[in-house]
């Protein structure tokens, strides 16, 4: 039926290319230059094909000339040096699309000679033509980094991403249409099966299939018999007022964009091959890894590595320690450094089976060969690697530990023969002297930081007449001081009950911080930031997000917390593809379970949190869950045991003493937590709409499969055992009993969670007594 429609069709296409040929037509003889802004036009004026502005001179290509952003699609002579001024672009008249310049040189633009005339098509598509009217050239078939809709890329063509957005020389990433219907992308130096990094996974489609995009903004695959193979993504306008084009970022992405001919705003991006920037392998150079800060891909060099070149940190990192002191049989020694959730290209020259973490980084230490070894917990595999190492990045709950040998002692070389230097007169001097200076300006620091400390202490003075609080130990800020960090209060973070958060930059730009600015001050933010203060100036913990400062300036009330780039739990859990392992997500279980505890019972303010759930868990580098905003939660003297408030927290995840007017315990943070705790391992909310009603209430579902023996419906992995998915979820549906004498403490569920206390068969929970019960949609799960 496909193959039927496009035969119909195929006059009208040949009809409307004779159409654009005849308004857009380019003789032989005709040219144009950057010195008078001249080149070709389309039809409509929707494309341009000339000399665009490039470096410090001037490429030959094709862009939008009705949009104001003047996106290139197509380069010619990508990786040659730009064109001067005195340049010109001409179709010759024996046929011929070539750049001539006043030296005489002459560079050849079209593989291509004997053309009769050329045209720009509105598509985009640049083509010469022979005597017959018949295309022998067009740059459809050999695009750079973007095809454009109706475009195709044909079988063993590929799309090469750019240096970066002002440099359009071939960068780091290609796409590829494999012979065998795949596409896929790679970095640019390996086509290796292992070094793809995204795919279709249309291995077997057949030799002839070709990526396409159509006028609606779909990319799809089809081959010879016009049979669609695989959609990638969906039509997103039929109306015609939005224009598309696909493209390989500098990035490493592939990334589809729209843009209306109605609005001067930038493209904005449809689809894009992933979520996660650190995904494309060859981002960061040999030795070095990618990690997301602020969502933005960054390189870093593990200990005793150092970038080659700081301005150019993508290229890698290399030894700033001395060659292999075992095989010299020098005195200098050795460590092994551990580098936890970091992935490489794997090429072991060994491989051992069955050793524990320990024993694998003693191997690594004794073996003289090895510089890395990579230790998989899983299967308690070390792999012993030489360096360099590739496609490095970090992945939260990453199974593999790296340990990297590294040395720990300086080696200074004279004439290249390994003898320590003696020591120079003139270095002695300097450093006496720099240590003479060093003692004044400490001094001299001493007696400011001493003048500073005691307007602070009259400052605190008069806030203790005004009742604040006593023994303030955390850093104080005026209002403007916090202001000028956040820029005027403009990169909004986030936004909750009490208050907004931003980010921030303090330290004289060296600290990146998150500001929180209570906006209820009358009404109840005075008392809330009074004993956010006190409580959490006093609760240190690995697993709470530390405050580090406040602002008690008039009416204003700020809190200044350290700040976590890799966002919160929520962001991993339910709006990335990248998806946290199940050991990794049973890590986070334990963080929180563990923060919570010291909330309860450890700190010397009892603390409960009152709205424990994923968005108030926040990520760190390592990957570690820290519990944030407890600021907001009522507090407990130490001798009291319960409290009466009013409804806290967020809809979903509130205890169901908070609707009966009962007092608040501890007890009512474990529901929460084991609320969180099924959507940790589930990976979705405990209310969702678009699933099967008997799955929709997610503690509801959980419950039937415990019953029915069909826990593994739950998860979307394979390979976690049975007793410890069980066990887990025993933990979760104790937690979320009705009533709250039934459920464990904290410290018993962490207990339960490691295994060393047994788990007995949670009773049925009250809600399955109670059909009628209503729930909350998903539309309804937010703050009350």
């Amino acid at each position: 039926m496909a193959l039927v429609l496009f035969l119909l069709l195929l006059p009208s296409i040949f009809f409307t290319t004779e159409a654009q040929i005849r308004d857009s037509n380019i003789s032989l003889g005709s040219s144009c230059s950057p010195t008078n802004n001249s080149y070709w036009l389309s039809a409509s004026r929707r494309f341009a094909f000339g000399f665009y502005p490039y470096g410090n001179g001037f490429s030959v290509g094709i862009w939008y000339e009705s949009i104001p952003q003047k996106t290139v699609v197509w380069t010619a002579n990508r990786d040659e040096p730009p064109f001067p001024a005195d340049a010109t672009l001409l179709l010759s008249t024996d046929g011929r699309l070539v750049v001539q310049q006043k030296q005489g040189q002459e560079t050849l633009i079209a593989n291509a000679s004997f053309a009769s005339s050329a045209s720009m098509l509105d598509s985009g598509n640049f083509v010469l033509f022979d005597s017959s009217s018949d295309i022998i050239w067009q740059t459809f078939d050999s695009p750079t980094d973007t095809i454009l809709p109706g475009q195709r890329l044909l079988p063993d063509h590929n799309l090469v991403s750019d240096v970066s957005e002002t440099n359009h020389a071939r960068g780091k990433f290609q796409l590829i249409m494999q012979r065998n219907g795949n596409l896929a992308q790679y970095p640019l130096d390996s086509v290796e099966q292992e070094a793809a990094y995204w795919n279709t996974g249309t291995f077997n489609a057949g030799d002839n299939v070709t990526l396409n995009l159509d006028s609606n903004g779909q990319l799809y695959l089809i081959n010879s018999t016009a049979l669609v193979v695989k959609n990638i993504t969906k039509k997103v306008s039929v109306s015609g007022k939005l224009i598309y084009r696909a493209t390989i970022d500098a990035d490493g992405i592939f990334r589809l964009y729209s843009h209306s001919f109605n609005q001067s705003g930038n493209w904005s991006i449809e689809w894009s091959s992933s979520n996660n920037r650190c995904v494309p392998k060859g981002l960061c150079g040999v030795n070095s890894y990618c990690t997301l800060m602020d969502r933005e891909p960054v390189c870093q060099c593990p200990l005793g590595f150092d970038f080659i070149d700081q301005g150019q940190k993508d290229l890698g990192c290399q030894k700033i320690y001395s060659a292999d002191a075992c095989t010299r049989k020098s005195k200098q020694s050795f460590d092994v450094y551990e580098l936890s959730s970091v992935t490489w290209e794997e090429d072991p020259y060994a491989t051992l089976q069955e050793l524990s973490k320990d024993d694998c980084r003693e191997e690594c230490f004794r073996d003289c060969n090895c510089e890395v070894a990579l230790y998989g917990s899983a299967r308690q595999i070390c792999k012993k690697l030489k360096l360099p190492l590739r496609y490095g990045r970090r992945r939260l709950g990453g199974r593999w530990t790296t340990f990297v040998k590294i040395g720990t002692g300086v080696r200074t070389i004279v004439g290249g023969k390994g003898k320590k230097s003696e020591v120079r007169m003139d270095i002695f001097i300097t450093g006496i002297g720099s240590l003479t200076l060093a003692f004044f300006v400490l001094a001299s620091s001493g007696i400011f930081i001493y003048r500073h400390r005691i307007q602070q202490s009259r400052r605190v003075s008069d806030l203790r007449d005004n009742g604040f609080v006593e023994e303030v130990t955390l850093k104080s800020f005026t209002y403007e001081e916090l202001k000028h960090a956040t820029n005027n209060f403009t990169d909004n973070i986030g936004k909750g009950a009490f208050g907004t958060v931003f980010r921030g930059v303090i330290s004289n730009g060296k600290k990146i911080v998150a500001i929180k600015r209570l906006e209820k001050v009358v009404a109840e933010g005075e008392r809330e930031f009074r004993n956010e203060v006190k409580a959490i100036g006093q609760t240190h913990h690995k697993n709470l997000v530390q405050l580090l400062g406040y602002c008690y300036d008039g009416t204003n009330r700020l809190l200044v917390y350290e700040y976590k780039r890799n966002g919160s739990l929520a962001d991993f859990l339910f709006r990335s593809s990248l998806k946290i392992n199940w050991e990794g997500r049973i890590a986070i279980i334990l963080n929180i379970a563990r923060g919570i505890f010291y909330l309860h019972e450890e700190c010397e303010i009892r603390i409960i949190h009152c709205d424990i759930k994923p968005e108030n868990i926040l990520l760190d580098d390592k990957g570690y869950a820290k519990i944030a905003d407890f600021g907001l939660a009522k507090l407990l003297m130490p001798n009291q045991s319960k409290t009466y408030t009013g409804i806290r927290g967020t809809r979903g995840y509130v205890a169901p003493e908070w609707h009966r007017n009962l007092p608040i315990t501890v007890k009512a943070d474990v529901y929460s937590f084991g609320i969180m705790l099924f959507e940790i391992i589930c990976c979705r909310r405990n209310v969702e709409a678009d699933v099967p009603d008997n799955e929709a209430v997610l503690v509801n579902w959980v419950y039937d499969c415990f019953k029915a023996n069909e826990l593994e419906k739950l998860l979307q992995e394979d390979e976690v055992e049975k007793e410890k998915l069980e066990r887990v979820v025993k933990v979760g549906l104790w937690c979320t009993q009705d009533e709250p004498s039934s459920r464990p403490s904290m410290k018993k569920v962490i207990l339960m969670l490691e295994g060393t206390v047994n788990v007995p068969d949670p009773p049925c929970p009250t809600f399955f007594l109670a059909p009628h019960r209503p729930y909350l949609s998903s539309a309804e799960n937010n703050e009350v």
